[in-house]
């Protein structure tokens, strides 16, 4: 088979077509997201909506640079802490996402799966170790890229909002989710919003676990009613590029070696 396959959803391929590809040198890429309260303006898989929309243009720049990549169904079912007190979050053990994308890896890496991509939008910290976890406790031979976006670098590339911490449901993730799914953005509801400059980041810092202590009494940080379909898609545009680029370093790293 073309070592860059027409399909690239890996569930829509047949076993016959994953047996025919030259896997070690493929990409996975593994959407994770949520389901959590995001404001009376936004659906509760936003989380999952971004991390897609990450997953398909980083796919599409690593084309781009010859390589092959598998995209997987998007993992929703995770930690979610600060939401868990509004109806519709669902949230299990940060000890059960763990053992669940762990055995993910493992079972790709049975098959010759060498090289994996997070493409990760939910930012909850004990979801986050969960993720670091997976990645610092890979199979031999197994490598996965992933790129926190809370570290500074990333930070940096992901508009005003994002570095002030204000940014759960605000005009980051409702730019975003307008420019991805633009059915799913109630549009009145986010007009009708005042400004919660609150920022989740310091509230972390002091030790705050929920939303309501961090000053989101609605689920919401920021500025939603300033969301644009056009910061949407240049916000997807550089999630992707973060992505494919931690994937390229990684591997261009383990190759000088």
């Amino acid at each position: 088979m073309n070592p860059t396959p027409e399909r690239t959803r890996f569930d829509e391929m047949t076993w016959e077509e994953i047996r025919d590809l030259d896997r070690s040198s493929a990409v996975v890429i593994l959407p994770v997201g949520a389901i959590e309260a995001h404001g009376p303006h936004l659906p509760l898989g936003t989380d999952t909506v971004i991390a897609e929309g990450m997953a398909r243009e980083a796919a599409a720049r690593l084309r781009a640079e010859g390589r092959a990549t598998l995209t997987l169904p998007a993992v929703w079912t995770t930690s979610a802490g600060f939401a868990d007190a509004f109806p519709g979050t669902v949230g299990v053990a940060p000890s059960t996402v763990t053992r669940l994308l762990s055995e993910v890896v493992a079972s790709l890496a049975r098959h010759g799966f060498k090289t994996l991509a997070i493409a990760n939008a939910h930012l909850d910290p004990e979801h986050l170790a969960s993720l670091q976890a997976v990645v610092d406790d890979a199979p031999d031979g197994v490598r996965i890229a992933f790129p926190n976006l809370v570290r500074r670098r990333h930070v940096e590339r992901l508009g005003d909002e994002f570095a002030t911490g204000a940014c759960h449901a605000g005009r980051f993730e409702g730019s975003l989710v307008r420019a991805e799914r633009p059915d799913l953005f109630r549009d009145e509801e986010a007009a009708s919003l005042e400004p919660n400059p609150a920022s989740l980041s310091v509230a972390i810092g002091r030790g705050d676990r929920t939303f309501e202590q961090a000053g989101g009494p609605r689920a919401y940080f920021g500025w939603p009613a300033d969301a644009t379909v056009e910061e949407g898609r240049v916000l997807v545009a550089e999630l992707g590029a973060i992505l494919a680029e931690a994937v390229l370093e990684m591997t261009s790293e383990e190759t000088a070696r």
